[in-house]
């Protein structure tokens, strides 16, 4: 019977998500909360995005994106090299690599993803039980539009393009594991570290 229950108990803790993303329009704080989780809990290691953008001055590649040229990036969509990909951007290509996913499940670690909506979808087919997809879901469109004006980073035209994507974006949140409404942030944070405990089994 011990022996049983210990097989068991072995299957069910297999059958855990292993691979965890936070999607959402931008503004509406996955990032924020992604950070947050990291910080938290040595279990996750975060899976680093390949981008065609420029680098900020403030980013190291290899830590804050793998910078690509269009060129390599293209190069490793026709080697089937991502599990997920787009064109966030015209001329603005992101996207998740599988040796990305690959070298942290070798080390023994869990996942974490801050990814755009599409890019969750695509890592839930591929992955289906193995992974979790959290939508963070502003308080209302409206606020979440305000916090990307307040932003003041972007040209108007840069801007409209953003917030109707957003607009679209939040019209995903079923496709997905789990909603978490970031009204209040320290709430937010509450609830995805216990999202994360029951994941992780602690």
């Amino acid at each position: 019977m011990d022996f049983l229950k210990k097989l068991f108990a072995g299957f069910f803790r297999r059958q855990r998500p292993k691979l965890i993303a936070l999607t959402a329009p931008s503004g509406a704080g996955k990032t924020t909360i992604a950070r947050h989780l990291l910080k938290t809990f040595d279990e996750l290691e975060f899976s680093i995005s390949a981008t065609t953008r420029d680098k900020r001055a403030h980013e190291v590649d290899g830590r804050d994106y793998y910078f690509l040229t269009k060129a390599e990036f293209e190069e490793k969509i026709a080697n089937d090299e991502f599990v997920e990909w787009e064109e966030v951007y015209e001329g603005q290509f992101y996207g998740t690599l599988k040796s990305e996913v690959e070298r942290i499940l070798r080390v023994g670690k869990y996942v974490i993803f801050d990814i755009d909506v599409k890019g969750a979808t695509s890592v839930k087919r591929v992955y289906g039980d193995e992974a979790m997809v959290i939508f963070i879901k502003p308080p209302s469109p409206e606020v979440l539009f305000d916090r990307l004006r307040k932003r003041k980073t972007e040209s108007p035209a840069s801007l409209e393009k953003r917030i109707a994507r957003a607009r679209r974006e939040l019209t995903y949140e079923d496709k997905f594991d789990r909603i978490l409404i970031n009204d209040d942030l320290q709430t937010a944070l509450s609830d995805a570290e216990q999202l994360i405990r029951k994941v992780l089994d602690i």
